[in-house]
């Protein structure tokens, strides 16, 4: 799900490299119906959605057949066929198929944060009750998931990895000037625009905080984030008895995506090199600054808060991020316009499905009423 942006891309040169191993059985693109076209015509799935497809009939006659059917998003998550489901999609489009997989007992390899951050507790226990797996694809749970194989529940600290991004070093004043092309370009990591404009406010850590602490049940106070610009690093867990365990390789998502289509076997590498330590010299780590970079306090103030707090921290974080994509609003403003929605935020506690849905709706039109957008 989310085929065609980047880590359904990426997920596909995967499959591509090891054709004994996987099928695709369905395909769930966005609006770029030429790639998702190619991909239809590669690698031949039994199901098939796209927003266009919905909307526009003849599109969907032109592109499918009887062997290749139109499905819902829920639909080619329950699909009997199907053992794992990629969501790979941004935002909350992954909740509802996420939720469906778990339904229906299926490993959901997740890339997507905002699942487990605006509805963690409902997530964890769909799969607890249906004995369904959650499997990271953000390259820093994936290390954490690695380093914690075998070790049981004696964890002392989880510790999160960060680039720092394309503004490591610039000051408040710096940032004020940022424009959109400036925050895509992320220094060392491919990624879609949303995911790296998050990497650039450093809300994407805040929301791994989240994630790490849903999918390792440990506490917030317990996991900790500092900055490693070489991206080789991806995570580390420190032990009770202080060992500390890290997972290390050249930034190249391929390899979480790879491990987490693979579980439990691990397969022969196509995508990254092996480490050179003669020339890898320095690994350099950096507390971050929460005070330039606020969103991280913010997510985990959210978090702390429960209910539906994280829903309108997603919802909020989402809006900003399109708006000053679009030129709509500064780079400042994304975490003036999250904190705000979340200032004026009425909670709801141990909420449901819809009671989540109804929090991310309202606090939509809150974060667009503080950006001062109309229409």
């Amino acid at each position: 799900m989310g085929s065609t942006g980047s880590i359904g891309r990426q997920t596909l040169d995967v499959v591509r490299a090891l054709p004994e191993e996987f099928k695709v059985a369905a395909l769930a693109g966005g609006r770029n119906i030429e790639l998702l076209a190619e991909q239809i015509r590669e690698f031949r799935p039994e199901a098939v959605f796209s927003p266009v497809l919905e909307d526009q009939p003849h599109v969907r006659t032109r592109l499918l057949n009887n062997q290749i059917r139109f499905a819902s998003l829920e639909e080619m998550a329950s699909l009997p066929d199907v053992d794992r489901v990629v969501v790979a999609t941004s935002g909350k489009a992954g909740l509802s198929p996420c939720l469906s997989a778990l339904r229906h007992g299926k490993s959901v390899a997740l890339a997507n944060k905002e699942v487990l951050v605006m509805a963690g507790e409902l997530v964890m226990l769909e799969a607890d009750k249906h004995g369904a797996s959650i499997l990271p694809v953000d390259s820093e749970h994936s290390a954490l998931w690695q380093c914690l194989r075998g070790e049981g529940n004696r964890v002392s600290r989880l510790i999160l990895t960060a680039s720092g991004g394309p503004f490591r070093k610039w000051s408040k004043a710096d940032l004020a000037g940022v424009t959109a092309r400036e925050a895509l370009k992320h220094p060392t990591w491919a990624m879609g625009p949303k995911v790296t404009v998050d990497s650039a406010t450093l809300m994407n850590k805040g929301m791994e905080i989240i994630e790490a602490h849903w999918l390792f049940r440990v506490a917030f106070d317990d996991i900790q984030v500092v900055v490693h610009p070489e991206s080789i690093v991806h995570s580390m867990v420190e032990f009770v008895d202080g060992s500390v365990k890290a997972q290390l390789s050249y930034p190249d998502m391929r390899l979480p995506i790879q491990y987490a289509l693979s579980f439990p076997e691990r397969l022969p590498g196509h995508f990254v090199p092996q480490m050179d330590f003669a020339k890898t010299h320095n690994l350099t780590f950096e507390q971050p600054d929460w005070e330039v970079f606020p969103c991280p306090r913010l997510a985990v103030e959210a978090a702390k808060n429960g209910g539906t707090y994280p829903t309108a921290l997603c919802a909020a974080d989402e809006v900003a991020v399109g708006l000053f994509l679009a030129d709509r609003i500064g780079f400042l403003d994304i975490s003036r316009i999250i904190e705000t929605t979340l200032a004026q935020h009425q909670n709801k506690s141990g909420p449901t499905i819809e009671d989540i849905e109804d929090a991310d709706t309202v606090a939509r039109a809150e974060a667009m009423e503080i950006a001062g957008i109309t229409s």
